[in-house]
């Protein structure tokens, strides 16, 4: 049980990020489709919120898995990921075919949410940069 308790966390904040570093690299390298999808859903300055996301998936995802600072990546995630949710994901306002998809991606990111609260309130763990 010791041993889960000591890397159980490292784990859970790898798992937690790897969606995140994987979304924010794939921000970078396809920037123009991020920014045409940002502004097709009619957010203002749609390429600086694309740099703002990529900071916060692929900076934010790194210092998870690093366990620098998880707590307030964490909760800085967590905000972003409830954000994302409800303007990306809007299955209320979703055509009927693609309702149950939308659906399915917000509930995953109040899942991804709910975890990074853990992290939040929890913090990172023995096994990290700052072992809190």
């Amino acid at each position: 049980m010791k041993a889960l308790e000591n890397y159980g966390p490292l784990v859970a904040r790898v798992l937690m990020a790897l969606i995140f570093v994987m979304s924010g690299v794939g921000k970078i390298t396809g920037f123009d489709g991020t920014v045409g999808y940002i502004a097709s859903k009619g957010l203002p300055l749609p390429a600086l919120a694309a740099v703002a996301a990529i900071i916060v998936e692929l900076g934010g995802g790194l210092m998870l898995i690093a366990g620098w600072k998880a707590r307030w990546a964490a909760l800085v995630m967590m905000l972003f990921t409830l954000a994302a949710a409800a303007i990306f994901h809007d299955f209320w306002h979703a055509a009927a075919d693609a309702a149950q998809n939308q659906t399915i991606h917000f509930m995953k990111n109040l899942a991804i949410a709910g975890g990074l609260l853990m992290i939040g309130v929890h913090g990172s763990g023995a096994c990290s940069v700052e072992k809190a």
